[in-house]
């Protein structure tokens, strides 16, 4: 017996949700546009009914709810990280710092060296 997952087939139904959400989106983007000569609150108004419109049937489609769900795992991981203390993140910033610092000067040191070889040794050319 095998562990895959099944996926489920968009209806044309979920398609139609998505498509108009987009649509709304893109119609409160225009109508923010087109009334430049109104009043900022009828202009933020109109953009933000495309989007609670948009986000409504966004939600009530099967991709909406698979991104609920995802976010809501999401959540569920993240608060299951052990987040390092003020300490430790000082310590490993210090550490990064310093491996930065001493790879600078190891390249700049080569850059330097290749250099010296190069136009003085084998060119013969002097600075």
């Amino acid at each position: 017996m095998s562990n895959h997952p099944v996926q489920t087939v968009s209806t044309s139904n979920d398609k139609f949700k998505v498509i108009l959400a987009i649509v709304a989106v893109v119609a409160g983007v225009a109508a923010f546009y087109i009334l430049a000569n109104q009043s900022t609150l009828v202009r933020s108004s109109a953009l933000v009914a495309g989007l609670i419109v948009a986000i409504g049937l966004a939600w009530t489609s099967e991709a909406g709810k698979g991104f609920i769900d995802f976010a809501r795992e999401s959540v569920r991981e993240t608060k299951k990280v052990v987040w390092p203390t003020r300490k430790e993140a000082m310590q490993i910033t210090a550490v990064v710092f310093g491996f930065v610092l001493l790879m600078s000067i190891f390249l700049w040191g080569t850059d330097k060296i290749l250099e010296f070889v190069l136009l003085e040794l084998v060119l013969g050319w002097k600075k």
